[in-house]
């Protein structure tokens, strides 16, 4: 059974792999925006914080405008912001579990808990940030 968008056409699924399909570009927008500036004198700290934040705001974009359908407000900026931090927090403390108390190999953790936080941030985005102000067209 499909569950039907909330706004626009289509089903769960597809909103779904839009989602992973922003995150992709995401990841490989920050990795360029990294690497380019690493390239360019900057330390590798400021320029790995530079390279999330152009892949965080882009995500929103697309994310509120392609995959969501979404209006653009204060609101859905915090929220969004609220849910992204939640997210690199979430993954964290589960490596640290995994890996710790676990004894999961570094990689093999990570790879149980993308998934897991990839999942609940849909979930978040898609019930709350991006939740009932929708696009006007």
């Amino acid at each position: 059974m499909r569950l039907p968008l909330r706004r626009g056409s289509g089903d769960l699924t597809r909103q779904f792999r839009r989602f992973l399909l922003v995150g992709a570009g995401n990841t490989a927008l920050g990795f360029v925006a990294y690497t380019g500036l690493v390239a360019a004198g900057v330390p590798y700290v400021a320029a790995g914080a530079a390279g999330f934040v152009a892949g965080a705001v882009n995500g929103y974009v697309l994310n509120r405008r392609w995959t969501f359908r979404h209006g653009d407000s204060t609101g859905a900026r915090v929220r969004y912001v609220t849910v992204q931090a939640a997210g690199v927090g979430t993954t964290s403390a589960l490596l640290a579990l995994l890996v710790e108390a676990g004894s999961l190999d570094r990689i093999d953790a990570y790879l149980v808990t993308a998934p897991i936080v990839t999942v609940a941030m849909f979930v978040a985005h898609r019930s709350w940030t991006f939740g009932p102000e929708p696009l006007s067209r």
